[in-house]
C-alpha cells in the first residue's frame, strides 16, 4: 500500500485549516502529495479549491516539461497541440529492471524539488561469477581509450555489426570511460510530440549525426511466459483502439545458428523515452544494437542513428517484418512502402 512519507508534516496545524481553502502548512503538505498522484487523481483534487487547482496546474506543467523526471542528462518535454492530454503517465526507469513485488506502484513526478524525492529504479546487472562469487570478467583499466583499444580487453567498439561490448560493473574504470558510451544515459536533445493518428512519438530536438547513440530501450525484463501473458492482456485492452503497449521482444541468434536467446522488455507501465519510438515500414532512422557490458549476463538494447537525423524529425525503427494477425493494428508511418498494418506475431 503506497503511503508517501509526509504524514507527520501534514498533521501540522491540520485542525486550523479549512478543508476547502488550504493555506500555510496544509498547502505545503499538498505540495508534497500531489506529485505522487495519477492524472485522474490530480484532476479530481484540482476541483476542490482554487489553491489546489493552481497547485495541480503547476504539477502538470512540470510533468510535461520533462518526461525523464531528471533521470536523464537533459529534460525531455512533451508537446501537444492536438488534444487535452499534456503528458503520458508512466513510471520512469533509465535502465532495465526486474519485476518484483517490491517495485514502487507510484513515482514522484512534478515536485518543486525533484532531486530530493527521486529514487533510481534501475538494478545492478546480472553478472557472471565464479564459485566464490567473484566476477569472471572485466578490466583493471582506470580509463579505456578508443585510440588504443588493444590496451583494454573489454573494448570491441560499436562496429557495423548489430552488437557491441563495453566495460562493465566489475571493471576498474568509471562512467567517464570512453568505453561506456551507452551507460551515461540520453545525451541528445529529444522531445515527445503528440500526433493525431499515431499518438505520442519521439522526435529529435537537435541535429543527430549518423551512428550517434540516442537511447537504450529500458523497462521490465520478463520471462517468455510472463511476456506471453502480458501481450494477451494488452491485445484485449487494445481492441477498442485506446490502448498502446510497449512490449519489445528481440531474439539473438547464437553463433551455432541452432538456438537463440530471447529478450523481453516491457516498457508499458515502467520504462524510459524509448517507449515512444514508433514503427516505420521503411526501417526508420534508427538501428538497434545489442550492447554487452563485460561481466553482465544480459545485453541491453540500444538505439543508434542509422543516418543523419534533422532537428524536429521523428525517430522510428522497424518493429519487424512478420505480420501473423489477420486483424492487425493499422500502421500510420506514412512511408512510401507502408504495408498498412503494424508487424505482429505470436509472442
Amino acid at each position: 500500500m503506497w503511503e508517501p512519507d509526509t504524514k507527520k508534516r501534514c498533521q501540522t496545524n491540520e485542525h486550523q485549516q479549512e478543508p476547502n481553502n488550504p493555506t500555510g502548512p496544509s498547502l505545503q503538505c499538498f505540495e508534497l502529495i500531489l506529485p505522487w498522484l495519477t492524472p485522474i487523481e490530480l484532476a479530481n483534487i484540482s476541483l476542490t479549491s482554487k489553491s489546489l487547482n493552481q497547485l495541480s496546474k503547476s504539477t502538470t506543467l512540470r510533468r510535461s516539461s520533462d518526461a525523464s523526471r531528471s533521470f536523464e542528462n537533459l529534460p525531455i518535454p512533451f508537446h501537444n497541440t492536438i488534444d487535452h492530454h499534456p503528458y503520458a503517465h508512466f513510471i520512469y526507469t533509465p535502465s532495465q529492471i526486474f519485476p518484483s513485488s517490491s517495485q514502487p506502484q507510484r513515482q514522484s513526478w512534478g515536485s518543486l524539488d525533484f532531486s530530493s524525492s527521486a529514487s533510481r529504479l534501475g538494478v545492478e546487472p546480472v553478472s557472471l561469477v565464479d564459485e566464490l562469487g567473484h566476477s569472471v570478467s572485466g578490466c583493471d583499466c582506470e580509463r579505456c581509450d578508443d585510440e588504443d583499444p588493444d590496451g583494454c580487453p573489454c573494448f570491441y567498439g560499436m562496429d557495423e555489426l548489430d552488437m557491441g561490448n563495453e566495460c562493465g560493473p566489475s571493471c576498474g574504470c568509471g562512467l567517464e570511460c570512453e568505453n561506456r558510451l551507452t551507460q551515461r544515459g540520453v545525451s541528445v536533445r529529444l522531445k515527445i510530440v503528440r500526433d493525431r493518428r499515431k499518438g505520442w512519438g519521439l522526435y529529435a530536438d537537435q541535429f543527430i549525426e549518423k551512428a550517434q547513440f540516442v537511447c537504450e530501450y529500458a523497462g521490465e525484463l520478463l520471462t517468455t511466459k510472463e511476456a506471453t501473458n502480458r501481450q494477451q492482456m494488452y491485445d484485449k485492452l487494445a481492441s477498442d483502439g485506446h490502448f498502446s503497449s510497449a512490449l519489445l521482444v528481440l531474439r539473438e541468434h547464437l553463433p551455432s545458428g541452432k538456438a537463440c536467446m530471447r529478450i523481453n522488455i516491457d516498457a508499458t507501465r515502467m520504462g524510459n523515452v524509448a517507449r515512444f519510438i514508433n514503427h516505420s515500414c521503411d526501417g526508420g532512422n534508427l538501428v538497434t544494437k545489442l550492447v554487452r557490458s563485460s561481466g553482465a549476463l544480459l545485453p541491453r538494447i540500444c538505439f543508434f542513428a542509422s543516418r543523419d537525423i534533422k532537428e524536429n524529425e521523428e525517430l522510428a525503427f522497424s518493429y519487424g517484418e512478420v505480420r501473423l494477425r489477420v486483424n492487425g493494428l493499422q500502421c500510420f508511418c506514412g512511408s512510401s512502402c507502408c504495408l498498412g498494418t503494424l508487424p505482429s506475431e505470436n509472442t
